[in-house]
């Protein structure tokens, strides 16, 4: 029988920050679901969860499954609990702290008047196969009734565009899918689906091959620069360069137009779900595994933690725009991609671009990495855009990846190759937590549960600082409101 993946958040309040890491700190609650982050294989481990620099505790409930948490603060003497809405009374002083309790007084979104986040459970990768059907459909109906006996809320999954529509352009099969929504509404736990326009296989965790669809792959044995491509060349079919969201090179269609197409299908043919209540959220593929990122760091081209990765700007379509980018500029010879930025696996100091004082940071450098990481924004900007008209009035997600690793060194390197513009000495952020207001989507972020501590004993020359990386997204998503989902990666696995 397949095994299921607990995505554990443990009934617990997400938490937020009210004010930057040097300030008083109050903490407030938001709606949160736990998402999917990296695998604890290889060299990203699962760690046990800890809640960063926020000074927040959290109380567990006497039982695993019961619905509520309690969330302690600790706020600074002279910012007294009067003088925030969320904060209801003190309970003691620790070290010239008031301990505040702040269980009655959290936001609430809509979950039964509660402040609590619900546990959904992740199925497995290929619970519906090439073919769209329901993989062991008895087993999985034993494993979701176990559930539903502890009180989970719902199961996510990924509903694969290389199955749907494997064969032809805008032939679409949900068969599969509608047969497991079904057990899922008759067992009345929730969904949460996953829009999945890449590939799966060959990244940290894939346990199954699942390509992107046949037609497409057809075009891209003719046309292979609508694949990411990399300074020597090497494609990465995973998922579609973002240089032709809006060339109409797929049969017609733009590549935006293709995931509008496929988001519509879906939404009308589970138009019962989504009425009924069922489908609570829909979170929307934007790059490779799902992320909103470059993919710069692939295992299948050499790559091993903690290498800073390479850009992947080189296929034709990207390079027009940067050309166009670089002639606005009236610098036309900038149109091409940095030489000296090293290869997947150098360090930062190996190279003349990612070192202290590199070239990353001159006039080249910047104007480079400006127009790297703005492609990422508006590739974002674009498919939620639509997504939102698909889905209107349900919930829809981003999911970004925490790029940890050189985080302590000017340059953040990995970050850099990956499309996050967010060297020492400005905020990579801020213009991706706007967007995602702009839409009014939730952040899934990828690296909370990962120790800075950990991460040095385990890999002390990667320099990596998860707990300063998710610190810095906080606080520039409550500059701009944003709710966060919060990932905590414990995964176990269900008795057969």
């Amino acid at each position: 029988m397949m095994g299921l993946q607990f995505v554990q958040a443990g009934k617990l309040a997400g938490v937020t920050a009210a004010a930057v890491a040097t300030a008083p700190v109050v903490m407030a609650a938001s709606q949160a679901m736990p998402l999917r982050g990296v695998s604890p294989s290889g060299a990203f481990r699962s760690l046990e969860c800890r809640p960063c620099r926020l000074k927040g505790v959290y109380t567990p409930a006497s039982t695993p499954y019961e619905s509520r948490g309690r969330m302690v603060v600790m706020v600074d003497r002279d910012r007294t609990a009067e003088n925030s809405p969320l904060v209801g009374s003190s309970m003691d002083t620790v070290d010239d702290k008031q301990v505040v309790d702040i269980t009655g007084r959290l936001p609430e979104r809509d979950f039964a008047g509660t402040p609590y986040v619900p546990v959904y459970v992740m199925l497995p990768l290929g619970v519906v196969n090439m073919k769209c059907e329901l993989v062991d459909p008895d087993g999985l109906l034993k494993q979701l009734r176990l559930l539903k006996s502890i009180n989970v809320d719902g199961v996510m999954v990924d509903c694969w565009w290389g199955i749907v529509e494997a064969h032809a352009p805008q032939e679409y099969n949900w068969s599969g899918y509608k047969r497991l929504f079904q057990i899922v509404r008759e067992l009345k736990l929730k969904l949460q689906v996953v829009m999945s326009f890449h590939e799966c296989g060959g990244n940290v965790g894939d346990d199954v091959c699942i390509p992107l669809p046949h037609w497409v792959a057809e075009i891209g044995r003719t046309n292979p620069d609508m694949f990411f491509t990399d300074k020597e060349g090497r494609r990465n079919p995973e998922c579609l360069t973002w240089g032709i969201d809006k060339e109409r090179i797929l049969r017609g269609r733009t590549a935006v137009e293709v995931y509008f197409d496929y988001m519509r299908s879906f939404r009308v043919e589970f138009d019962e779900f989504f009425e009924d209540g069922v489908i609570s959220e829909i979170e929307i593929g934007l790059g490779p595994c799902g992320e909103l990122r470059y993919p710069s760091y692939p295992v299948k081209h050499g790559w091993r933690y903690p290498g800073i990765g390479e850009f992947q700007c080189y296929d034709q379509y990207l390079m027009k725009s940067l050309r166009r980018a670089a002639e606005a500029r009236g610098h036309s010879f900038w149109a091409r991609g940095p030489d000296n930025a090293g290869n997947y696996n150098s360090r930062p100091h190996e190279t003349g671009f990612f070192c202290d004082g590199g070239d990353y940071d001159g006039y080249y450098g910047r104007f480079f990495l400006g127009w790297y990481s703005q492609v990422l924004v508006d590739h974002a900007d674009r498919v939620l855009s639509l997504s939102k008209l698909a889905f209107e009035g349900t919930r829809i997600a981003a999911k970004v990846s925490g790029i940890h690793w050189w985080y302590k060194t000017a340059s953040h390197a990995a970050e850099l190759t990956a499309g996050f513009y967010n060297p020492c000495n400005r905020d990579g952020y801020s213009s991706i937590a706007a967007m995602l207001k702009k839409h009014d989507a939730a952040l899934n972020f990828t690296c909370v549960e990962l120790r800075t501590l950990d991460q040095h004993e385990d890999f002390p020359e990667a320099l990596a600082d998860p707990e300063g990386l998710v610190w810095q997204v906080v606080r520039y998503l409550i500059l701009v409101s944003l709710f966060v989902i919060w990932k905590w990666n414990y995964h176990i696995e269900t008795a057969a």
